[in-house]
């Protein structure tokens, strides 16, 4: 460890709307939810991450849980830099008397207003930050599924986040065309939800939610590997007396079509605004897929139905943009052209 290690430290920095995935030393040393449980009267940190989770929903008066990021930008600002400082406290930096100067690179969605882009940076700063950069999503995720986005070859990258959908055509270090739709993770999420009360008169949390799209969500109603069909526990809101149901992935499918939908009118859209070369480039390099969203069965099925291109789910959707940040922070020089100071 040299001094310069002693001092200062370098963290690549996922902020997602759904996890947190920060990068330290080339490892993922944190992997936690984005939200944190903070008490009322007093407004100290309670729990961060996995912990803040466990307690959503189930908190009496005196604790709340907070996400503090909303459609992939931050939405309460001083939870989101509690939440931060929690995050940073987990990395294991060895220098327990002297908190170490940080570099961080950051990634942020490509849709984002200078106000927002700001309001991270401060953030960033307030948690002893010395240099902040950041980068956008979808170049990040291309960096980290290993496309060399510095060559005269046209890209496209669908990120399905928690908060947002960022679609990109790459070429040439830079951004030609993007979108970026408030429909993902978190809107799937609510449709589940609500599909579950109007249809079995079932009153469910988020986090029952989240895992019923993660158990059998699908963006088909028919699989070839259908998965075997889900139990959810809630409220029955004739009766008020908690009761369980099983729902199938077809279900869920139909529940989820119109906001896949939007996804893929989205996908259309950017398609139609690349230029004809780089469209030539799509063609035959396909669309690769990244994000929690990407994990959705069957959704590389029907994208590839919708736009007759090939689709290419990456091989850790979850962990390709902080992949590409972390990327990006060994090799600063290097990505000089995508990083914003």
């Amino acid at each position: 460890m040299g001094i310069r290690d002693w001092f200062t430290a370098d963290i690549a920095i996922d902020l997602g709307t759904a996890n947190t995935l920060i990068i330290y030393k080339d490892k993922i040393v944190v992997d936690e939810p984005s939200i944190i449980a903070l008490d009322r009267k007093s407004d100290k940190v309670i729990a961060v991450g996995r912990q803040a989770m466990q307690m959503h929903e189930k908190t009496h008066d005196n604790i709340k849980t907070v996400r503090p990021l909303k459609d992939g930008v931050i939405a309460d600002f001083t939870a989101a830099e509690l939440m931060i400082k929690g995050m940073i406290k987990m990395l294991q930096t060895g220098n327990r008397f002297f908190p170490p100067a940080y570099r961080m690179v950051i990634c942020i969605p490509s849709g984002i207003t200078e106000v927002e882009k700001r309001a991270v940076k401060e953030a960033a700063e307030h948690t002893g930050a010395k240099e902040v950069y950041m980068i956008h999503e979808p170049i990040a995720a291309a960096i980290g599924i290993g496309i060399n986005i510095e060559e005269p070859v046209g890209s496209m990258i669908v990120d399905i986040g928690g908060g947002t959908t960022e679609i990109a055509v790459i070429a040439l270090s830079g951004i030609v065309c993007e979108q970026s739709i408030k429909v993902a993770g978190d809107v799937f999420t609510h449709d589940i939800l609500d599909y579950m009360r109007r249809q079995h008169n079932l009153l469910i949390g988020e986090r029952s939610a989240e895992q019923v799209k993660i158990e059998v969500g699908s963006a088909l109603s028919e699989l070839k590997v259908p998965p075997p069909d889900y139990e959810v526990r809630g409220r029955d809101l004739m009766t008020g007396i908690p009761k369980t149901i099983k729902v199938s992935y077809s279900e869920i499918a139909f529940c989820l079509d119109k906001s896949i939908s939007k996804v893929e009118d989205a996908v259309l859209k950017t398609l139609e605004m690349a230029p004809p070369e780089l469209a030539a480039d799509i063609y035959n390099n396909g669309i690769h897929l990244t994000g929690g969203g990407a994990l959705l069965k069957g959704l590389d099925i029907r994208l590839a139905v919708k736009t007759r291109l090939p689709i290419h789910v990456a091989d850790d959707p979850l962990k390709a943009v902080v992949k590409g940040t972390g990327e990006a922070l060994k090799n600063i020089k290097d990505f000089k052209a995508v990083l914003m100071s």
